[in-house]
C-alpha cells in the first residue's frame, strides 16, 4: 500500500508540474522523497521545479541527491551542470557537463554550454572546440556561432568574433537576434568601431526595447563621442532608469535603525574584486576601512577570483555570490542583510547589476568608482566625486546628487613590486617616444589627428600605442591606415598588444617619455601606473565627469602644468615638453616618489574621507541636519 502511495503522489505531482502548477507539484514531489529518499525522478523533478522558480540554491541538494543515486542519468548531470552554471560555481558546472557528453555524446546543449563555461573560465581555446566541433554538424546552429563568437572575443580576436555574430545573424531562425547583435556591437566597440556598435546596440533595442544589457551598452558606447553633449547623455541614462523602474518593485521600508552613529552595514555590488582596474583602487581602501565604523558585504558579479580577491575578503563580514540571483532575489538577500548603504561600482559596464538597484534593497544608495557619467537611476541617491571631477556648475549632469570628497574620489594601491622607471628612453633614442596604453575604443578620430599635428612637428618622434584588442591583425591594421590618412607613416608608429603579466605591461612604460591621454575618454589607471613609472601625462581638460579623470589625477598629484586647454595647447604643451629632455628627466626621477606621496596613493587618508562621506549621508537619510564643513553634498538632480 506504501508504494502505490508513493507512486499515487508522484503521479499527480507530474501532473501538476506538467500544467506548470510549480508550487503545489513541489509539495508532492517534497512527500514522495520524504517517503522515499532514493526515489531519483522525484528528487530530480524537484530540483528542476526550484530551477525553474529561480531558487537555484535549494534546487542543487535535490539534483546532486538524483546524480549519485544514479550516476548514469544524463539528464540529471545536464540539469545539475545547469543549475551550476547559473550560480557562478563554473568548475562543477564543467564536471558536470563532461559527465553527461560521457553518458550521452550527442547532446548538443551539454556540448555548447560546457563551451560558454569554458569560455568563463579562462579556457576560450578549449572552448572554440567545442563549438567548431557542433557547427561541422550543424552549420546553421545559431547559439553555437554566438557562443564560438564571445570565445574568439574573449582571446582578443575582435574580427573572428565580428564574422561568428554575423554568420549567427544570417540565419532566419536565429533565436535571440538582439543578444547577437548585442554582442557584435561589443566586438565592434574593441575594435575602435564604435559608430558602428552604436547601430547595433539600437537595433538590438528596436527588436526588444527592454533589453537592458544592450541600453547599458549604448550608454557606455555614448562616452567615447565629445559630440554627445552631457545633456543628451542624462536623456539616455534617464530612459534606461524609466525601464528598469517600471520592471521593479522598490522596498519602502528596511531592516535598519535610523541611529546617525551606529555602526554603517555597506554593500558593494561589484565583479571587480579580483586583478581589475576597479579592484586596484578599492584595495587599499579595503584594508584602510575602520571595522569599528563600517561592516563590509559583498555581493560579487563575476565568475572569477584571483590572489586580490584572495587579499581583500577577509576584510568583508558577508561575501555573496550574486550571479545566480535575479533582481528580485538579490534585492531581496541586500534588504534581509540590512544593509544600510548600497554602493554600485559597475554603472553601465561590464558585470553590471543595475536594474537590481531600481528596487531599492538599501535606504542609501550610491555610484561610485566603476563607471563615469549617470547611471539615469531615480533610486540612485547620490555619485561619489570630488571638486575637480564634478566641478561646481556640472551637476545637473546626473540624476543622482553629487556628493564631493575633499581631494580625489579615488585611491591607487600601488604595486607590491614591479620594474624601475629607467632613464628617459630619448636619451637613448635622440627623439621622444610618445605613449599610449589606453582602450582602442577610446582613440577616435579627433584624438588621431591631434596625435599626427605632434608627431609631424617632432622630426623622428615615435607613438607607441598599447591595448588588448592590437592583438587583432584587423584592429592593427584600421589604425596604421587612420594614422597614414593624416600623413603619418606606419615606422613611426610601435604597436603592442596586452602584456601577459602586471609587470611585462608596467615595464612597457620604459619605453615611453610622455603619455599622451585621449579625449574625451582618457585614462584612470593607465594614467596613474604611467605616473608610478615616472611617465609624466598630457591631458585635455574636459566638461563632463568622465572628461575630467586626467585633471583630477594630475592636479592631486602636483602636475596642473600637464593640463591643456584645448586641443591646440594639448599640441603646444606637448612640443614643449618634448623640447626639454632635462626637465622629462628630472621629472621622470620623482614622479613614483611624488606620486606615492599624493592623496592619490594615501589610503589611510581616503579611508577617513571615505567614512565621512558614508556618514554625512546617512546623517541626512535619519534626518539629521546635514553639518557644515569639508564634506558637504552639492547639487539636485534635475527634477
Amino acid at each position: 500500500m506504501k508504494t502505490l502511495t508513493d507512486q499515487s503522489l508522484f503521479e499527480q505531482a507530474i501532473g501538476l508540474h506538467q500544467r506548470g502548477i510549480l508550487r503545489e507539484a513541489a509539495g508532492l514531489y517534497r512527500q514522495v522523497v520524504r517517503l522515499r529518499p532514493d526515489h531519483v525522478a522525484a528528487s530530480a523533478n524537484l530540483g528542476v521545479i526550484f530551477c525553474q522558480m529561480g531558487d537555484l540554491e535549494s534546487a542543487v541538494p535535490y539534483l546532486l541527491n538524483a546524480a549519485q543515486l544514479d550516476p548514469s542519468h544524463a539528464e540529471v548531470q545536464y540539469n545539475l551542470g545547469k543549475a551550476f552554471q547559473d550560480l557562478g560555481r563554473l568548475d562543477e558546472a564543467a564536471a558536470c557537463y563532461r559527465r553527461t557528453l560521457e553518458l550521452q555524446a550527442g547532446n548538443r546543449k551539454a556540448k555548447l554550454n560546457l563551451a560558454v563555461v569554458l569560455k568563463n573560465l579562462g579556457e576560450a581555446e578549449l572552448a572554440i572546440v567545442l563549438c567548431q566541433q557542433l557547427l561541422k554538424l550543424d552549420a546553421g546552429d545559431h547559439s553555437a556561432w554566438v557562443v564560438l563568437g564571445n570565445a574568439f572575443n574573449e582571446m582578443g580576436q575582435l574580427e573572428s568574433a565580428v564574422d561568428c555574430y554575423r554568420q549567427a545573424l544570417e540565419y532566419p531562425n536565429c533565436a535571440n537576434p538582439h543578444e547577437a547583435l548585442n554582442n557584435l556591437g561589443i566586438a565592434l566597440t574593441g575594435l575602435g568601431r564604435d559608430a558602428d556598435a552604436i547601430d547595433c546596440y539600437r537595433q538590438a533595442l528596436e527588436m526588444q526595447p527592454d533589453f537592458f544589457q544592450a541600453q547599458s551598452n549604448l550608454l557606455y558606447a555614448l562616452n567615447f563621442f565629445a559630440e554627445q553633449s552631457p545633456r543628451h547623455l542624462l536623456a539616455e541614462a534617464r530612459h534606461f532608469g524609466s525601464l528598469v523602474t517600471a520592471r521593479a518593485d522598490p522596498y519602502r521600508t528596511w531592516n535598519t535603525a535610523r541611529a546617525p552613529e551606529k555602526r554603517l552595514r555597506i554593500g558593494l555590488v561589484t565583479g571587480d574584486l579580483r586583478n581589475h582596474s576597479v579592484g586596484y583602487f578599492l584595495e587599499g581602501l579595503i584594508a584602510s576601512i575602520a571595522p569599528d565604523a563600517v561592516e563590509l558585504f559583498a555581493y560579487v558579479t563575476h565568475y572569477r577570483d584571483d590572489e586580490l580577491t584572495e587579499r581583500v575578503k577577509p576584510f568583508f563580514a558577508g561575501w555573496v555570490r550574486a550571479i545566480g540571483l535575479g533582481d528580485a532575489a538579490l534585492a531581496k538577500r541586500i534588504h534581509d542583510d540590512g544593509i544600510d548603504i548600497l554602493i554600485d561600482l559597475s554603472g553601465h559596464t561590464a558585470s553590471t547589476r543595475l536594474p537590481m538597484f531600481a528596487w531599492k534593497p538599501a535606504p542609501v544608495q550610491v555610484s561610485w568608482l566603476g563607471y563615469l557619467g549617470t547611471t539615469g537611476l531615480s533610486a540612485m541617491d547620490y555619485l561619489l566625486a570630488d571638486p575637480h571631477a564634478v566641478p561646481p556648475g556640472e551637476e545637473q549632469q546626473f540624476a543622482e546628487t553629487v556628493w564631493r570628497l575633499p581631494e580625489i574620489y579615488l585611491c591607487f594601491k600601488p604595486p607590491a613590486s614591479g620594474p624601475d622607471a629607467g632613464a628617459p628612453p630619448a636619451l637613448n633614442h635622440a627623439a621622444v617616444t610618445f605613449g599610449c596604453f589606453n582602450n582602442l575604443a577610446k582613440i577616435n578620430d579627433a584624438v588621431v589627428a591631434c596625435w599626427c599635428r605632434i608627431l609631424t612637428a617632432t622630426p623622428n618622434s615615435r607613438l607607441l600605442l598599447k591595448s588588448r584588442q592590437l592583438g587583432d591583425e584587423t584592429a592593427r591594421r584600421n589604425l596604421l591606415d587612420r594614422f597614414a590618412q593624416r600623413g603619418v607613416d606606419a615606422e613611426r608608429l610601435l604597436l603592442a598588444s596586452w602584456a601577459s603579466s602586471r609587470d611585462d605591461h608596467l615595464g612597457a612604460y620604459q619605453q615611453v617619455d610622455i603619455a599622451l591621454d585621449p579625449f574625451p575618454y582618457p585614462g584612470i589607471t593607465t594614467t596613474v601606473e604611467s605616473l608610478w613609472m615616472g611617465v609624466p601625462v598630457l591631458t585635455l581638460k574636459g566638461d563632463r565627469f568622465i572628461g575630467h579623470q586626467g585633471e583630477t589625477i594630475l592636479r592631486n598629484v602636483g602636475l596642473p602644468d600637464w593640463i591643456a586647454l584645448d586641443q591646440d595647447d594639448y599640441v603646444a604643451k606637448a612640443l614643449g615638453f618634448a623640447a626639454d629632455l632635462g626637465a622629462l628627466s628630472a621629472l621622470r626621477a620623482r614622479l613614483r616618489g611624488q606620486l606615492l606621496a599624493s592623496p592619490v596613493c594615501d589610503a589611510p587618508r581616503f579611508a577617513r574621507h571615505f567614512e565621512a562621506a558614508l556618514r554625512g549621508m546617512w546623517k541626512q537619510w535619519c534626518g539629521e541636519r546635514q553639518l557644515q564643513g569639508a564634506f558637504p553634498a552639492m547639487g539636485t538632480p534635475d527634477s
